[in-house]
């Protein structure tokens, strides 16, 4: 069977959700799920795989000009992956992976927005998969075109922190370091 393992995504990443000042004050307050993406890269067997997550609700409330009163949270449907084929999506249900029966969702909530250089930022948070939560720091970049902006972030996860490819997967074969990605898209209020 050739598997391919989902990104802890949220999931990650989730974490999706920037919050970073421009330039100009502005607030964003809503995010554009339909032209935000969550993606992840792994390794298989020294192969790089790359997929996705389809259904996603995000939260977001951000002012450029006061960038740590900011909060995001954001729920993931671990059901919505795209991990290459349909094998490896319903592979990935089971409870050695996700275990999605009894945990549907991985959830980001922030706790704190620290404001860099440069529109960068970095948001701190809970991130919740298999019923494990794990603080996670994540950089992100605000980057604003007319009236739109656009939150990238990516971050590194260890699947094994969240017990994610157990018993026969935990030997490698399925790289333990994840990298997910973000894009949110959220209009200026």
């Amino acid at each position: 069977m050739n598997f391919r393992f989902p990104s802890l995504s949220v999931l990650a990443a989730a974490l999706a959700f920037g919050f970073f000042p421009c330039a100009d004050a502005a607030e964003y307050t809503q995010v554009n799920e339909t032209a935000s993406t969550i993606s992840f890269t792994y390794k298989q067997f020294s192969s790089r795989v790359y997929g996705t997550f389809g259904k996603f609700k995000a939260t977001l409330d951000f002012d450029t000009a006061n960038p740590s009163a900011g909060h995001a949270a954001l729920t993931i449907q671990l059901d919505s992956i795209n991990a290459g084929s349909e094998d490896a999506n319903t592979e990935l249900q089971k409870p050695a992976w996700f275990d999605a029966q009894k945990y549907p969702e991985a959830t980001f909530e922030s706790t704190g927005v620290k404001a860099l250089a440069d529109n960068h930022y970095t948001i701190t948070g809970k991130l919740t998969l298999r019923g494990v939560t794990r603080e996670v720091a994540v950089p992100i970049v605000l980057k604003a075109e007319n009236a739109i902006g656009i939150f990238d972030g990516q971050l590194t996860l260890k699947r094994s922190d969240f017990r994610v490819g157990e018993g026969e997967w935990a030997n490698g074969f399925v790289s333990d370091d994840i990298n997910i990605r973000f894009r949110m898209v959220a209009p200026q209020r």
